[in-house]
């Protein structure tokens, strides 16, 4: 079917954004072209502020509008633990459960030879300096359980230890059976897993 140019260069557009189809794309447009003016404008208006307004913190490179974070800029963290991730969303993954009140660090992606991604890329030279002062006692690393995630943890591991000794405790989130999920549903890769991080109960 071919569309209006308008609306074909804003289902094209559509298209571009992660995890949109050609079929969401059609349905975004057309809802788009359903909302009033206003609500129409009041969208723009958020994506163009969006990108007007944010920037990340220079201290933990997570996405903020303000000088530091508010994760960086509250008192009651604990300066202590350091929570190792490749991507601000995953901070918002983790600040979800409520349990984690130590610091972040935003590595901007994972390791990735494929894709021409080596430790330069990222900002492991600026977790390396915020662990200079001797503040951080525990790194943990919470990248995705997937080979460029595994091997990015175990780099960084292998270089916070072998700078920093003993002084930095480096752990690993563990990963396995999510809760409430049946054995006989999980594959091979999720038990072997599950059995490999196993604890004392």
């Amino acid at each position: 079917m071919r569309f209006a140019k308008p609306l074909a260069k804003l289902v094209a557009e559509f298209e571009k954004l992660p995890g949109i189809g050609p079929k969401s794309a059609q349905r975004l447009a057309f809802h788009i072209l359903r909302i009033s003016d206003d609500q129409a404008r009041a969208l723009a208006e958020a994506v163009l502020d969006v990108k007007e307004r944010i920037k990340t913190c220079p201290v933990c490179f997570n996405f903020t509008d303000q000088e530091l974070c508010e994760i960086c800029a509250d008192p009651e963290r604990d300066h202590s633990l350091l929570c190792v991730v490749a991507e601000p969303r995953d901070v918002a993954a983790v600040e979800k459960t409520n349990e984690y009140r130590g610091l972040y660090h935003v590595l901007g992606g994972v390791i990735s030879p494929m894709d021409g991604i080596g430790p330069d890329a990222l900002r492991i030279q600026e977790l390396f300096a915020r662990l200079a002062d001797g503040t951080v006692r525990e790194v943990i690393l919470a990248t995705n359980p997937t080979i460029e995630g595994d091997t990015t943890a175990m780099y960084i591991a292998r270089e916070i230890r072998s700078t920093f000794g003993d002084n930095v405790r480096v752990t690993r989130i563990a990963h396995g059976m999510p809760v409430g999920s049946d054995m006989d549903y999980a594959d091979q890769a999720t038990l072997i897993h599950a059995l490999q991080w196993r604890r004392e109960i």
